[in-house]
């Protein structure tokens, strides 16, 4: 069997080991062989001789001794007819140049056979003086195909090509990065649209995908592949289009609930939570005896996603909010009266706004007990769908409540696929972009955002079991809450110029990994470095574009560009009348 590495001992040579600390060593580096040892290059340390045996490292520093370069500066004596040859390269031979790589990996060739063992775990160190080479030329060609090799199979997801070999396609592996969760990291301008977007065309091509899209911007409204969705907007509340998604108030929960009528720091929160959850489970409780469902009454609880009457919720918190009873003399004021004056303010306001819509002014037929059915048919039913994608439009929802709606869509879709019979649950992943603005750090996050965060958290430590994935997109991870992020098995990681951004991405690597995050301010725009359980090797790599007519609505747009243009006609009188109505349409 061909060895995969063919180490020439003049030109890939680059020195010996003389320091080793678990996972880090030091090489000592002789002037000529400097220039092989290009911080971020890769770089073979023998293990074994009677096997072919490496540890590959990457190159994190690189140390010149200053007298290298005075030396190099010895002339020959012009009084004498002949200098010695030796006189300045016998001491340049015994100059040390310190270099110090970190071991990512360790490649392992099997006697007699063709499976070559390949390992991210570090089970054996390098001893003194072993030697090291650069992995340069057709050495690098052969390694980078081999991460490809070992990748390539029905599981495999082409991304693009590898930044240190271009011959060389990048493979991840499609099960792991889906099913131990992923994030998608970057800088605005960086590439995460054209990035989600690239994978989700990839995935289109299989047969029965099945990835919903969360578009909080119609970024993606263009890939022509995916089935477009769009939450009602104010113009949309008499569409009968199956395309367009209504979420009645009664899928939401009562912390739901709370997050959007209750103020907790009013005197009177308690009074208002104890009555609003009284009157909503009575009233479900009507519905499923008009219903007949006796055996759902018997596990029956107050976030049952059954349909009810909210009018006369509200009704009988008015009543008790103006209520007299009879006193030993005379008429006095009840228990509540005026304590629920400002809930009753509230529940007014956000049910009579035509932005709110979808959840209160939504068809009829969206207070029957078998509409649920029909809403999560129109998120994650797929048949007849070619494509698998779906992208829900979220652009048009109010954004006080954009992390509760959010949250219930993950909740839902993570309750069916629980609640699915085994041998009929189909896997599902969501895509999470822009999650910075509806999962932040728990101690930032308002009573609305706490309501998206727990449920994403439950979809994140426990959603692989039941066939639920979440690729987390954000141009700002530090602000992303740490529970979800410590559960992305799969960083791709594209250019962030921001410390404590960089610092985030740091965090969660090993610490043989961490010289990885000093390259993030430097990536090109769609290149990316990948580290997790997808990969074989922590890599750099060039992304693959989609399609010309599949990209998404995310492009910079040039100024200084347009300026040079003749000015745009711009129709002012549309432009106050969407602002006014809350809708492009």
């Amino acid at each position: 069997m061909e060895k995969l590495f063919q180490f020439n001992n003049e030109l890939d040579f680059v020195g010996k080991v003389v320091y080793v600390d678990t996972t880090k060593l030091t090489l000592d580096v002789k002037p000529k062989e400097l220039k092989l040892a290009r911080v971020g290059r890769l770089i073979a340390v023998s293990i074994s001789s009677s096997v072919e045996e490496w540890a590959i490292a990457i190159v994190e520093r690189v140390i010149k001794n200053p007298s290298s370069e005075q030396l190099n500066t010895v002339t020959k004596d012009e009084d004498s007819e002949e200098s010695d040859p030796l006189t300045a390269e016998s001491i340049l031979e015994h100059i040390s140049n310190i270099v110090t790589i970190n071991i990512i990996a360790t490649y392992k060739s099997k006697k007699g056979t063709e499976n070559n063992y390949f390992s991210k775990s570090i089970q054996e160190i390098p001893d003194i003086d072993a030697e090291a080479f650069s992995i340069e030329g057709e050495n690098l060609e052969r390694f980078m195909g081999l991460l490809s090799l070992k990748s390539k199979s029905d599981v495999s997801l082409d991304i693009g090509k590898y930044s240190l070999s271009e011959k060389a396609r990048a493979q991840l592996n499609g099960d792991k990065f889906f099913q131990r969760h992923a994030a998608i990291l970057g800088s605005t301008g960086a590439g995460k649209s054209w990035t989600v977007a690239s994978i989700l065309e990839k995935a289109s091509q299989l047969p029965t995908t099945k990835l919903i899209a969360l578009d909080l911007h119609g970024e993606y409204k263009p890939l022509k592949f995916a089935k477009q969705l769009r939450i009602a907007g104010p113009d949309d509340l008499e569409t009968d289009d199956d395309n367009i998604l209504f979420l009645p108030y009664w899928l939401l929960n009562l912390e739901e609930m709370q997050a959007m009528f209750i103020d907790r720091s009013e005197f009177s929160a308690h009074n208002q939570v104890s009555i609003f959850q009284k009157q909503v489970g009575e009233e479900k409780l009507k519905q499923l005896k008009a219903n007949g469902k006796k055996q759902i009454i018997n596990s029956f609880t107050i976030d049952s996603p059954v349909p009810y009457d909210l009018n006369s919720v509200i009704s009988e918190i008015s009543r008790l909010d103006n209520e007299y009873i009879q006193g030993s003399k005379s008429k006095k004021q009840g228990p509540y009266f005026g304590k629920f004056s400002r809930l009753l303010t509230r529940i007014e306001l956000k049910t009579s706004d035509k932005r709110y819509g979808f959840m209160f002014q939504y068809p009829d037929k969206m207070d029957e007990y078998d509409a649920m059915t029909r809403i999560i048919k129109q998120l994650i039913d797929f048949a007849g769908d070619k494509s698998g994608i779906k992208v829900i439009d979220f652009s048009e929802v109010p954004s006080d409540v954009l992390p509760i709606i959010i949250g219930l869509i993950a909740r839902i879709l993570y309750n069916i696929q629980f609640w699915t019979e085994e041998k009929e649950r189909h896997p599902l992943a969501l895509i999470c972009d822009e999650a910075h603005m509806y999962l932040p750090k728990k101690d930032e996050s308002n009573p609305n955002e706490k309501r998206a965060l727990e449920s994403f958290e439950k979809v994140a430590k426990e959603g692989r079991k039941y066939g639920v994935s979440l690729v987390v997109v954000s141009q700002r991870p530090s602000d992303v809450s740490e529970t979800i992020l410590s559960q992305c098995n799969n960083i791709m990681s594209l250019r962030l110029s921001n410390k404590q951004d960089q610092n985030t991405v740091k965090s969660f690597m090993s610490d043989n990994l961490t010289v990885f995050t000093d390259i993030l301010p430097t990536l090109d725009i769609g290149e990316t470095i990948i580290l997790g359980d997808a990969v074989l090797l922590p890599s750099r790599i060039m992304l693959d574009k989609p399609s010309v007519d599949n990209r998404p609505l995310s492009s910079t747009i040039d100024f200084w560009s347009e300026w040079n243009n003749k000015e745009k006609k711009t129709d002012f009188d549309k432009a106050v009348e969407n602002y006014r109505k809350q809708s492009r349409k």
